[in-house]
């Protein structure tokens, strides 16, 4: 039994819940943000602390190394699709941020497998980064005498890049985006100084992020 979690949950029923008790039973007939945002899965990049934002506020979908698959047919199990077209067609939020961040686990087994993803051997890591395969040559190639960390901070970014990309390929987010209903925004999270950045789609490259 997980005594840490059980100790927080008397807490949270103790304090949180008694005194936002009115709040909270409101939610609990549907929820209406009008953000969502892709996180990575990584335990010290959590978007409601991060953005100090109460429930409901953030739809948070979360996989490794935030990525966004292009569209396909092909498959079964698409649950990163399914969240997205959950918040936009049927919560209809009007922006959505990619949120990727310093130190990323799924980035580093990206830059350091020998399989790029769908291999005989791979595992299911190696098969999902295998998503950021062209991001991972990329980098490689403009940073051959460049340490690991430096390739990774920069893979990090460009596979945030290459996600954005990814959500016009689904014909119902461009149309949204086409309409001016819908805002994409590419952000970076170094966590150990807490500086985020955005990507600029006009200068094309990130910038820090100001009010």
């Amino acid at each position: 039994m997980p005594n840490k979690l059980i100790d927080g949950y008397q807490r949270f029923r103790n304090s949180y819940y008694l005194d936002n008790k009115n709040s909270l039973a409101k939610l609990a007939a549907g929820q209406a943000p009008s953000v969502a945002i892709l996180a990575c899965c990584d335990a010290r990049v959590d978007p409601m602390i991060i953005f100090d934002a109460n429930p409901g506020e953030l739809f948070v979908i979360r996989n490794v190394a935030n990525l966004v698959p292009p569209m396909e047919s092909a498959g079964v199990y698409h649950g990163t699709s399914a969240a997205l077209e959950f918040a936009l067609t049927v919560l209809k939020v009007k922006d959505l941020v990619i949120l990727g961040h310093a130190d990323c686990g799924g980035i580093k087994a990206l830059l350091e497998s020998p399989i790029n993803g769908n291999g005989v051997n791979a595992s299911y890591i190696d098969n999902w980064m295998g998503l950021a395969r062209s991001v991972k040559d990329q980098v490689l190639a403009a940073t051959v005498n460049q340490d690991l960390l430096t390739q990774c901070m920069l893979c990090e970014r460009e596979a945030i890049i290459l996600s954005l990309g990814n959500l016009m390929t689904y014909p119902w987010i461009a149309e949204l985006v086409n309409k001016q209903q819908l805002q994409l925004h590419g952000w970076h999270y170094d966590l150990q100084h807490s500086i985020l950045s955005r990507y600029d789609f006009g200068l094309k490259k990130f910038v820090l992020l100001e009010n």
